[in-house]
């Protein structure tokens, strides 16, 4: 009797239909869904249907040709590959799936200018998500070049990517009128004046990149407070901005952000010009700031706590690492910012129960704390924010029990 019921089952399961197994096989993993395409002609079928592979990225090793690759992505619906290594034309890539939405090339060192100008002869018009992070070979005619032909192009990545320069910001901005996400991480050769390309504020260049949302600036240690001043100016929809380790950014710069309704991330960690003061200018221009990294800015003190309390009253995520704040300080920041649910505070040698206490008293909605390098605090004050029923990350890396 038991055989014949197992037997009844897998009959009904070879039965369904192939939209019914699509349907299933949509929600497995990208692993499993290759596996189940193994069982049996019936299954192989059902993972060609498009709604199996809706929204994944196919990561691929292209070191030699395959013929059946590119028409069998194509098939399923593919739209968005990430190459993980590249000994083959990025020309074939291109034109091997005719609809590729979003191509991700980052950690491809062998990516070079003449390898983009052989594959983009043309407008690619579905391309609008571009990865180039670390293709350090990259130069400002690459980015002309991407300017010209994908001007569809929402996202660009460009973190590492050491040889591009102002002139390459000053293509994007005459070509990408669409880019609303755009890293220039460690980008050390742009200065001012890309930027000021960017915010289309350079009287002989483009209107700029006025639907960007999303900067990053991480270590480009060429940009002063003038870049910031562009920033406010032109790109009035910016969201995010990320300026860590950007050494000449000052407490001045920081004046035009606060002016910038739209902001509301922005990252200042490890800038050594930025203080207390800078806090006070952000706190004064009533932004809409919901997160904030300052960590590592070591004249951030006591007073850069009150400040944020008495202006940034949107702010639900605010990291201080290593900064010179102290007990007092924490206690009337969580007295004001009680929607905090993000507080790294790691490294902060002054810190003692009683903040801990404080936290505990006012911060119910808390989810994540940072405590590593906190050595003054003990289970007195650990047993107050355990408490919290909202808490599910805690770093108490190089805590010892006292």
């Amino acid at each position: 009797m038991e055989t014949q019921t197992a037997r009844g089952h897998d009959s009904n399961i070879s039965c369904l239909f192939p939209e019914i197994l699509a349907i299933i096989f949509s929600y497995l993993d990208v692993r499993d869904k290759g596996r189940v395409a193994q069982v049996c002609v019936a299954w192989r079928n059902a993972t060609y249907n498009r709604i199996v592979w809706r929204g994944v990225e196919a990561k691929l090793h292209l070191r030699r040709a395959n013929p059946s690759l590119f028409p069998s992505l194509v098939k399923r619906g593919i739209r968005k590959i990430q190459v993980l290594s590249l000994r083959r034309s990025l020309r074939e890539v291109i034109g091997g799936i005719p609809c590729l939405e979003s191509l991700n090339l980052s950690g491809c060192y062998n990516v070079t200018d003449i390898g983009l100008a052989q594959a983009f002869v043309q407008e690619w018009p579905h391309i609008t998500v571009l990865d180039l992070s670390l293709c350090k070979q990259i130069k400002d005619e690459s980015l002309g070049r991407i300017a010209q032909f994908l001007k569809n192009l929402e996202v660009l990545e460009l973190g590492g990517c050491c040889n591009i320069t102002s002139i390459g910001l000053r293509l994007i901005a005459w070509g990408l009128k669409k880019l609303k996400r755009l890293n220039l991480r460690s980008c050390r050769n742009i200065s001012d004046d890309g930027i000021g390309h960017l915010a289309g504020l350079c009287p002989d260049a483009a209107e700029g990149n006025l639907e960007l949302e999303h900067l990053g600036l991480q270590d480009c240690q060429k940009l002063t407070d003038q870049s910031l001043k562009h920033v406010s100016v032109g790109l009035t929809n910016l969201k995010t901005i990320n300026l860590s380790f950007c050494g000449s950014v000052t407490d001045s710069g920081i004046k035009y952000l606060a002016k910038m309704a739209s902001l509301q991330e922005i990252n200042l960690r490890s800038c050594d010009n930025i203080s207390d003061i800078g806090l006070g200018y952000l706190s004064e221009g009533g932004s809409r700031i919901s997160a904030l990294d300052v960590s590592f800015c070591d004249r951030v003190g006591d007073q850069g706590l009150i400040f944020l309390s008495q202006g940034l009253f949107s702010l639900r995520s605010l990291s201080v690492c290593a900064c010179n704040i102290g007990d007092d300080g924490i206690g009337r920041l969580v007295r004001t910012l009680h929607d905090l649910t993000t507080l790294n505070i790691g490294q902060c040698n002054r810190l003692t129960d009683r903040s801990l206490s404080h936290i505990g008293d006012h911060l119910k909605n808390l989810k994540s704390i940072d405590l590593y390098g906190c050595t003054k605090i003990s289970t007195v004050g650990l047993e107050r924010i355990m408490q919290l029923r909202t808490l599910t990350t805690l770093n108490l890396g190089l805590w010892h029990k006292r």
